[in-house]
């Protein structure tokens, strides 16, 4: 006879930017172990193979997941671990007013967003008549660009390139070209023109949350700003 199996609850969340609705539940103990397997092997492409089949497994995003932009895997992911682990995450960090004092934090997942920064668009004039719209890196992508301390020119070009959604004139929007063409493209922008392309990077959407740090020892509060996935967790 069949052992029974337990009722597992299920959420709701919205999506960043698109506002999608997306149903999930939290993570299993199949899933943590797939988890921290990943993080015992101390490999970027294993850690990035398990978030991304946790999500599979535990949201209705059956297809799709890999074309999510890194802010939405991030996001998506820190809903799931809040209902699996806990809504709040506690760990230590070092002290920002005298760099070396360990404190205690706790932060409010459910309170933590993705923040869009004033002036970001996807839509990006270049001069009078042409422009780009950019579409998000995938987490593959951005990882591969950020596994290098030291990305070369080659590096940003290509991901710069593989983010060119659409491209459009006065007259027609142009939706289908090659990877070449699109590096083609950027080598031919003047610096000015290129400095958009690259504000559209420096601007992108990031989980955010500010907390506020009381060092015991100096009795000095400060704000610090947590910022991507890594930072809400020890």
């Amino acid at each position: 006879m069949p052992l029974p199996k337990l009722s597992i609850p299920e959420y709701e969340l919205e999506m960043p930017i698109t506002g999608k609705k997306v149903s999930y539940r939290p993570f299993l103990v199949k899933e943590e172990k797939l988890l921290y397997l990943a993080m015992e092997s101390q490999d970027n492409k294993q850690m990035v193979k398990a978030v991304k089949t946790i999500i599979k497994n535990c949201t209705d995003l059956k297809t799709g997941v890999d074309k999510l932009a890194t802010f939405e895997i991030e996001y998506i992911f820190l809903r799931i671990r809040a209902k699996a682990v806990g809504e709040i995450s506690e760990f230590k960090m070092t002290a920002p007013d005298d760099e070396k004092t360990q404190i205690e934090v706790q932060v409010p997942l459910e309170e933590v967003e993705v923040q869009v920064p004033e002036g970001h668009t996807k839509k990006i004039l270049l001069d009078g008549n042409v422009g780009v719209i950019m579409k998000y890196p995938s987490l593959d992508a951005f990882i591969q660009q950020n596994m290098s301390d030291n990305p070369t020119v080659e590096d940003i070009f290509e991901l710069a390139a593989g983010c060119i959604d659409q491209v459009y004139d006065a007259e027609e929007v142009y939706d289908s070209f090659s990877h070449k063409e699109a590096l083609d493209f950027l080598e031919n922008l003047n610096s000015d023109q290129f400095a958009k392309i690259q504000a559209f990077f420096e601007t992108m959407p990031k989980l955010s949350h500010t907390i506020e740090v009381y060092n015991p020892k100096t009795k000095v509060k400060s704000d610090v700003v947590l910022e991507g996935l890594a930072s809400f967790f020890e």
